[in-house]
């Protein structure tokens, strides 16, 4: 445990962590990692949280935006980028076997841009606002809004939204 941190001050992290842990393991997924290097980050986020000794004044924006520049960090490694891609193709590594619908979804959203598929991750499983994911990506509002909208266009085309009333609740809104 890091100096000046006490078994007793940490309680506030471990309810960060339950809440965010898994979240931003599937942010590092849309971001291009593997799964375990998805879970490093992670570690590494979390680390360097409990050398703040006190909880972020807004702590899913802090995780957020802390783990994408660890995360593009790691991605820097020419190895691990190698074996990233190598492994691309089972970046979402489902614990069961999965309805067909969201097999048909999570194999349409690993096609996408990794700058649309960032957002989309942002959106629905952090509930960022644009403003929020323009903050954390470095980008503007409006360019966070326009890779969503033709993100969400492209899975809407390839998924035949209309055809499968499965994937209405997402894609009507």
């Amino acid at each position: 445990m890091e100096a000046g941190v006490s078994c007793g001050s940490v309680h506030w992290a471990e309810g960060i962590f339950e809440a965010h842990a898994d979240g931003l393991v599937l942010y590092g997924r849309a971001l291009g990692l593997c799964h375990t290097e998805s879970e490093d980050v992670v570690q590494d986020v979390f680390s360097a949280l409990l050398t703040l000794g006190e909880p972020p004044r807004n702590p899913p924006h802090y995780l957020v935006r802390a783990f994408r520049n660890r995360a593009l960090n790691r991605r820097r490694s020419l190895w691990r980028r190698l074996t990233r891609e190598l492994e691309s193709h089972e970046w979402f590594e489902p614990s069961s076997e999965p309805h067909p619908a969201e097999a048909s979804a999570m194999d349409e959203l690993a096609r996408l841009p990794a700058e649309q598929r960032e957002v989309i991750v942002l959106r629905f499983w952090h509930g960022l606002t644009f403003e929020e994911i323009a903050e954390v990506t470095g980008v503007g509002q409006n360019t966070a809004a326009g890779r969503f909208r033709y993100g969400m266009e492209r899975l809407r085309k390839h998924l035949r939204i209309n055809e499968d009333p499965t994937f209405a609740p997402c894609f009507n809104s």
